[in-house]
């Protein structure tokens, strides 16, 4: 079993099933004063990069042309509790139209049907999104079954020496 930070954990299965699932993922970075934030945001994995999208004036996009470095959490909220959490930089790039892979989200989220009505309203507030991709540098999955919060892992291994 590949360790924590490791990039093969992408293709564990708790990874894939969070990766091609419907939960939002959780983008943490540092505001443009240091403090941390983290905000809900769809996402879509192509296999190698995670990409997210949005609107021009998003403040999430001044910060992390600041500073690019990225923390992303996707979870399951029910027991056993599934974690998936990447970490990377961000690169930020404003496109013409909607991002194919915000579309790619709306319909993965709602439904084809709702998802393509969902993008029709959103082309209509703006010519142009801004698209967030992230190349994961460090990966780690908890699982609670196989792979729990390190400080709980010590304790379970001190507990059965």
């Amino acid at each position: 079993m590949p360790s924590q930070g490791d990039l093969a954990l992408l293709q564990d299965p708790v990874a894939q099933q969070l990766l091609n699932s419907r939960e939002p993922a959780r983008l943490a970075y540092c505001w443009t004063d240091g403090s941390p934030r983290v905000v809900p945001i769809w996402f879509h994995w192509n296999g190698r990069q995670m990409a997210m999208a949005g609107p021009t004036d998003a403040p999430k996009v001044k910060a992390l042309r600041k500073d690019p470095r990225v923390a992303i959490s996707i979870d399951q909220a029910t027991w056993p509790y599934h974690v998936l959490m990447i970490r990377g930089q961000a690169q930020v790039e404003e496109v013409e139209g909607i991002a194919p892979e915000y579309d790619q989200c709306a319909r993965r989220y709602f439904g084809e049907e709702q998802g393509a009505m969902w993008v029709q309203q959103v082309a209509k507030l703006d010519s142009r999104m801004m698209r967030i991709v992230v190349t994961p540098e460090w990966v780690g999955i908890l699982d609670f079954e196989q792979r729990f919060p390190s400080a709980v892992a010590r304790r379970m291994a001190a507990a059965t020496t």
